[in-house]
């Protein structure tokens, strides 16, 4: 799903400041008087215009914040396991009564940080949500017993996070990404009664179904030859080979993880960080196929008890089949499809418009009582 041995560095071009033109001496006398006069009227105007009674009650109460500390909106969150207590790391951004988005990042093991770009779309809409690294990754604590790395724990440490924040049934809306979507169907199948609604981001129900289309249609869209060098790389466990990464990088990576021709800054800066031990352990050390924990997942045969408002997001370069998307949108109670035509896994970077477009008309559908929203 995610995986990342290498580091990308990103070349910003540099900033050239703008000439200065500069006045005729005979000019400036009059000039200064004329801007004097101008810039005095119109702070009169803005002073006799504009007041606190100017900003909209939305867009007040989005900004708000809690009473107290203010600690920018981080929650440091006390998680138990049975292998002792943690602490996860949250970040709210708004505040929004009726709209509260927890986001699952994917990996397994990868940190928020590659979700930042919600920023640009998520506040203009008045939207809330919440940053979370789940335990293992980012911000929050890394446990030396790698046996927490478990979907089912994962799962449960949702519900504490839940909890913590106060979010329920009339405004929590949970986002999963990748392996964020897997814990995400777990945890409605568990724990739906809490949910607003759900939102299933680039992941298949089946791992079955999704090892099929990495074979059958990923592999086979790659020059034989690489592909061959490829495969005797992981027949021989050599995953560490820097030649895997290069091979992948241009084959792979480049046309299904994320296609622009240099990749954001905060989706190298999160690959850079990955817990590549959650990482194998769960996915397993292969991008063509899960062969860890996770190698036997199987939820086709479950999405009909999900019965609160659900989108689900494919994309034709998608490591994931958009059509098994879209199945499952129609297997779910009241389900929503959203296909975007120009993104890849992460289609929320090389397909912005129509992601954000069709995720925002979701939410806010859903908020205003809608089941499904048509995209």
């Amino acid at each position: 799903m995610l995986k990342s041995t290498t580091r990308f560095k990103n070349a910003l071009p540099g900033l050239r400041p703008n000439p200065v033109t500069k006045m005729p001496r005979k000019f400036n006398g009059k000039l200064k008087s004329m801007l004097s006069v101008t810039v005095f009227s119109a702070l009169l105007m803005a002073l006799s215009s504009c007041g606190p009674q100017q900003v909209s009650v939305a867009q007040a109460q989005y900004f708000s914040t809690d009473t107290g500390l203010q600690t920018g909106g981080i929650k440091i969150i006390p998680i138990k396991t049975t292998k002792g207590s943690f602490r996860v790391w949250t970040k709210r951004i708004g505040n929004n009564p009726k709209i509260k988005v927890l986001l699952l990042s994917g990996g397994p093991g990868a940190s928020h940080e590659y979700l930042e770009c919600f920023e640009s779309f998520f506040p203009n809409e008045g939207i809330e949500f919440i940053y979370y690294d789940q335990l293992g990754t980012g911000n929050s604590e890394v446990p030396k017993d790698t046996s927490v790395y478990d979907l089912n724990r994962c799962v449960d440490e949702v519900e504490q996070v839940r909890k913590a924040l106060d979010l329920n049934k009339d405004n929590f809306f949970l986002y999963g990404h990748s392996w964020g979507g897997i814990v995400a169907i777990e945890y409605a199948l568990k724990y739906q009664q809490n949910l607003k609604a759900l939102i299933i981001s680039d992941m298949m129900s089946s791992a079955s179904d999704y090892n099929k289309y990495a074979k059958d249609v990923l592999a086979n869209q790659i020059d034989p030859k690489v592909l061959s060098e490829i495969r005797e790389i992981e027949s021989k466990g050599d995953f560490s080979n820097p030649r895997y990464m290069e091979l992948l990088m241009p084959n792979f990576y480049a046309k299904h993880i994320c296609r622009l021709s240099e990749w954001p800054e905060p989706l190298t800066r999160s690959f850079n960080k990955l817990n590549q031990t959650f990482y194998t352990m769960m996915q397993g050390p292969s991008e063509f196929g899960l062969s860890g924990k996770l190698s036997n997942w199987e939820r086709k045969g479950y999405l009909s008890q999900i019965t609160v408002p659900t989108l689900t997001i494919g994309a034709r370069y998608d490591t994931m089949d958009p059509e098994h998307m879209k199945w499952m949108a129609s297997q779910v109670k009241s389900g929503s499809y959203l296909y975007c035509p120009n993104g890849s896994h992460m289609c929320f970077y090389d397909d912005q418009k129509n992601y954000f477009q069709g995720l925002n008309k979701f939410i806010k559908g859903i908020a205003a009582g809608e089941q499904t929203v048509k995209l």
